[in-house]
């Protein structure tokens, strides 16, 4: 099968050793603080993925430059890998469902996560929210006019819960945790969310760390003036 790999400053000797540093850090949540706290500085890079409805899908590692969501799901595979071998086939797993690598299979909504990847996260969003949470029915990939986002790719119904960005007070980031998935919660229809990236707590400071398309890099933001004029949040939570 093809594939195509960019290990940006790093090879696959590198890889192995981080990989086997971060396999002896028990804590779910510290260990992807190690992981990605590698990545601050890596370069902002958009639609580094191969594959769409007329072109064949191929295996793309590409760790010199990460949007949002290429970000989280190299972290993913990252987080339950102990070698560069086994992070390749958990990146299958976590990017496509069944692990088949084709673009009708592969992962394009955040909650495809949880449909999906059950075994490795879990949607969280109502258990944090305090009673705050709300909840909506969607089409995803179907626009407003009817069109698709993603040609080639069906159009699914899904209950989307999300906390408004407005709730998200001090008693709801208190249950949300270092390495929480955070999705935010998109009022267009067809989407579910329009930017990921992972919650990091350092004593009194709670950050956002995420691929900044404003930024150009993988960068960590206070978290409370990133959601301020969002939407709301979804929160994924590893096993």
């Amino acid at each position: 099968m093809k594939e195509q790999v960019c290990l940006g400053n790093w090879t696959r000797e590198t890889l192995d050793i981080l990989l086997y540093e971060s396999w002896a850090i028990t804590d779910t949540g510290k260990r992807i603080d190690f992981l990605s706290g590698k990545f601050l500085g890596v370069e902002y890079r958009e639609s580094t993925l191969i594959g769409d409805i007329n072109t064949t899908e191929i295996l793309v590692i590409n760790l010199n430059g990460v949007d949002c969501f290429t970000f989280l799901d190299c972290i993913e595979a990252m987080r339950i890998s102990n070698s560069f071998s086994e992070f390749k086939e958990n990146l299958k797993k976590v990017r496509y469902q069944s692990g088949k690598i084709v673009f009708e299979n592969r992962n394009h909504f955040f909650t495809d996560w949880r449909e999906y990847n059950s075994d490795l996260v879990g949607d969280i969003t109502e258990h944090v929210s305090k009673g705050k949470s709300s909840q909506v029915k969607k089409i995803l990939n179907r626009k407003d006019v009817g069109t698709c986002f993603l040609p080639g790719i069906s159009c699914r119904e899904r209950q989307i819960v999300y906390i408004p960005a407005g709730n998200v007070a001090d008693a709801v980031i208190e249950n949300l945790r270092t390495g929480d998935y955070i999705g935010i919660y998109s009022e267009k229809p067809g989407l579910d969310v329009s930017h990921v990236g992972i919650l990091m707590k350092n004593k009194e400071d709670v950050l956002f760390r995420h691929a900044s398309k404003s930024s150009m890099r993988v960068v960590d933001e206070d978290f409370r003036n990133y959601i301020a004029d969002k939407p709301g949040i979804v929160v994924l939570r590893p096993m």
